[in-house]
C-alpha cells in the first residue's frame, strides 16, 4: 500500500499517474482540509474535490479545479441576488457541495462523506481527509487577516503573506484511519503541493509528524518548487516572504526530519548535493507534468526509488 499527502492541483495530477501504474485499490490519499470553507452555507473541500474529480476522470482540464463542461446559471443568479460570487461554483460542482453539506448536517463525519464520493464518483483509490475537525488556516497579511479562500481566491493570493497560522490543525484529531495508513503502508509520497498552505496543514494534525517519522516505510516527497519557482500556486512568493527562500532546497530544508528520498526536478540538478546535506538520498528525474506519459513515469521512478529504500 501506498500513501499520499495531498493538496490539490499538483497532488491530482501526480495520482493519475500513480493510479494508473498500480492497482487504485492500494492507494490511501490523506488530503488536506485546511482550506476548507463555508462558501453560501454549503461546506466545500477544495482540495478533496479536486483529487476526487481528478481521479474520476471528470476535471476541467483547463483549470485543474471544477468539473468539465460546468455551468454557472446558480452563481449568476445569486449575483442577480447581490451576493458575493467570487468564489466559483459549478452547477454539477453544486451538487457536490449539497450532498457533503446535508450529509454532514445529518451527522456524517467528513471521512464517511468522503467514502461515499468516491463510491458515487467511481473513484477506486481510498481518499480521506487529514481530520474530520474544523481546521481552517488564516493567514496574516499585507491586507489584513484572511481565510485561505479569501486570500487565495477573492484576492488571487495578491496580499504578502506574513504569518500562518495553522491553531486550528493543531488542535484537532487525525480522521479515523490516517495514522494507520502511514504507520503501514509499503511507501509514503508527500505529493508536489504547496509546503506551507498544503502539506504544513496536515503535518499540523497532531500524531500525523510522529507517524512519518516512525513509519518503517520509506518517505519521499516530491519538490513543488522548480527552478526556483513554483509550478502553480503561490508557494515561491509565500516561502520567500515567510523567510525561507524560494527553491527545491528549502522544500528539502521543511522535509528533512521525515523524508528518506527527495525528489529534484533536472533542472535542479545542482542543488543534489545541497539535499543531500540534510541527510536524505536526492532523486533528480522530470517532475513536470505535462502528459498521461510524464506523470506515469514519475509515478514509476518515484515508486521504484521507494522499493529501493525498503
Amino acid at each position: 500500500m501506498i500513501t499520499v499527502l495531498a493538496g490539490g492541483i499538483g497532488a491530482a495530477k501526480f495520482l493519475e499517474g500513480l493510479v494508473a501504474v498500480m492497482p487504485p485499490e492500494q492507494i490511501t490519499v490523506i488530503a488536506n482540509t485546511g482550506d476548507d470553507a463555508e462558501i453560501h452555507g454549503l461546506h466545500i473541500s477544495p482540495d478533496m474535490d479536486t483529487v476526487l474529480y481528478t481521479l474520476a476522470g471528470v476535471v476541467n482540464r483547463e483549470s485543474g479545479w471544477g468539473i468539465a463542461g460546468d455551468t454557472f446559471h446558480a452563481l449568476g443568479a445569486l449575483a442577480r441576488l447581490k451576493e458575493e460570487t467570487w468564489f466559483q461554483l459549478g452547477d454539477q460542482d453544486l451538487t457536490t457541495h449539497l450532498y457533503r453539506t446535508r450529509r454532514l448536517r445529518e451527522g456524517a463525519r467528513l471521512s464517511e462523506v468522503s467514502s461515499e464520493l468516491c463510491r458515487r464518483f467511481v473513484v477506486r483509490c481510498r481518499l480521506i481527509p487529514m481530520t474530520n475537525d474544523p481546521a481552517a488556516t488564516r493567514l496574516r497579511t499585507s491586507a489584513g487577516e484572511l481565510s485561505f479562500q479569501e486570500y487565495f481566491v477573492k484576492l488571487r493570493q495578491e496580499p504578502e503573506v506574513l504569518a500562518v497560522d495553522l491553531s486550528a490543525a493543531e488542535c484537532s484529531k487525525p480522521a479515523p484511519g490516517v495514522i494507520e495508513a502511514i504507520l503501514d503502508a509499503q511507501g509514503v509520497i508527500i505529493a508536489p503541493s504547496n509546503p506551507i498552505i498544503s502539506i504544513g496543514p496536515i503535518l499540523a494534525v497532531p500524531g500525523i509528524l510522529d507517524a512519518l517519522r516512525n513509519t518503517p516505510a520509506p518517505v519521499a516527497a516530491i519538490s513543488p518548487i522548480v527552478g526556483g519557482k513554483a509550478l502553480k500556486g503561490p508557494a515561491d512568493r509565500m516561502m520567500n516572504s515567510l523567510g525561507f527562500g524560494s527553491s527545491a532546497a528549502a522544500v528539502a530544508e521543511l522535509y528533512r526530519d521525515f523524508v528518506d528520498v527527495f525528489v529534484l526536478d533536472e533542472q535542479d540538478s545542482a542543488l543534489q548535493a545541497k539535499v543531500e546535506s540534510k541527510g536524505m538520498r536526492a532523486l533528480v528525474t522530470q517532475t513536470i507534468m505535462h502528459s498521461a506519459e510524464a506523470k506515469q513515469n514519475l509515478a514509476l521512478t518515484i515508486s521504484a526509488s521507494l522499493q529501493d529504500k525498503r
